[in-house]
C-alpha cells in the first residue's frame, strides 16, 4: 500500500531529511587517508544526537539479514556495492567510497547516499562516481506528476547503460516516510510507461548502484549484509530522498 503523504508531512520529512544531508557533508568532509570506518559512523551518530534524532539503520534486520545492522551508516569501499559494515578499516589512498544514511526526526525517515574517492582519484572512479549522479538526477527528473515508476527506473538506467556500467538486479530504490522503506519498489531499470501512476504525495528514495566492470553480477559477503561486484570492479551509490508535487520534484535530503 502506498502513503501518500500531505503537504504538511512533506515539509516534516523534509527536517529530517536536512538531518541526513548534514551528516553525510560531515562524513564527506571528514574522510580522508587514515581515517577508519568506525571513526565515520561515530562522526554521523553524533549529528544524529545532535539533532534529536534516531537512526532507522541502527538494529534494522530484514529477512535476508543474518543479524541486526550494527552502525548508523552504510559504509561501502571500492568493490563493495552497497550495505557495507563500518569496521576498523582506516582509508586508503585512491579509495572509492559510498556512504548511505538515514535519520527518523519527528515520525519520518530521510535516507541518502553519496560516492566519493579518498586522496588522489582514479579518473575511472571519477567517471563512475559522475555517472551515478547523472543517473540519478534523471530519475528525479522523471519523478512528475503522470509519470510512472517505469519512467524514473528507464531514465536511471538509459544512463547507466550508455556510460558501459552494471546495474546489480533485485535492488533499487524504494518508497519511504513513516518508516524507511515502504511501498513501491523503484527499480534502477526498466521499461517507460510501465508501474505505479506517480501521484502528488509520494515520496520515493530514488538511488541507482553501478558497477564500473559493466556486468551485473554480484555477490553477498561473508558477514551477511555487504553485497560486492563478482569481478571486483569498483562501485558507486548516489541517493535522494523525493517527493513527487505537482509542482515538480522536490528533494528532501538536498545537501
Amino acid at each position: 500500500m502506498v502513503e501518500l503523504k500531505t503537504d504538511t508531512s512533506i515539509d516534516e520529512m523534509y527536517e529530517a531529511g536536512q538531518v541526513v544531508g548534514r551528516a553525510l557533508t560531515a562524513v564527506r568532509e571528514a574522510a580522508d587517508v587514515g581515517i577508519s570506518l568506525l571513526e565515520l559512523d561515530e562522526l554521523a551518530h553524533q549529528v544524529l544526537r545532535d539533532a534529536g534524532a534516531s537512526s532507522p539503520f541502527l538494529g534494522y534486520r530484514p529477512s535476508f539479514a543474518p543479524t541486526p545492522f550494527p552502525a548508523v551508516i552504510c559504509a561501502s569501499v571500492n568493490d563493495a556495492i552497497v550495505h557495507g559494515i563500518p569496521s576498523g578499516y582506516r582509508l586508503h589512498d585512491g579509495d572509492l567510497v559510498s556512504i548511505d544514511f538515514g535519520a527518523q526526526l519527528g515520525g519520518w525517515a530521510g535516507d541518502s547516499a553519496i560516492s566519493f574517492t579518498v586522496g588522489t582519484p582514479r579518473a575511472a572512479d571519477v567517471r563512475l562516481i559522475e555517472a551515478a549522479e547523472r543517473a540519478l538526477a534523471a530519475g528525479i527528473e522523471a519523478a512528475v506528476v503522470g509519470n510512472r515508476i517505469g519512467d524514473i527506473a528507464h531514465a536511471i538506467g538509459t544512463v547507466c547503460r550508455a556510460a558501459g556500467y552494471g546495474i546489480p538486479q533485485g535492488f533499487g530504490g524504494h518508497g519511504i516516510g513513516r518508516r524507511m522503506h515502504e511501498d513501491p519498489p523503484v527499480p534502477n531499470e526498466g521499461r517507460p510507461g510501465r508501474g505505479l501512476p506517480l501521484r502528488h504525495g509520494m515520496v520515493l528514495a530514488i538511488e541507482p548502484m553501478l558497477i564500473g566492470g559493466g556486468t551485473d553480477g554480484y555477490h553477498e559477503d561473508t558477514d551477511g549484509w555487504t553485497l560486492r561486484t563478482n569481478d571486483r570492479s569498483r562501485a558507486a551509490h548516489a541517493e535522494h530522498t523525493v517527493a513527487i508535487t505537482d509542482a515538480g520534484p522536490r528533494i528532501l535530503t538536498a545537501r
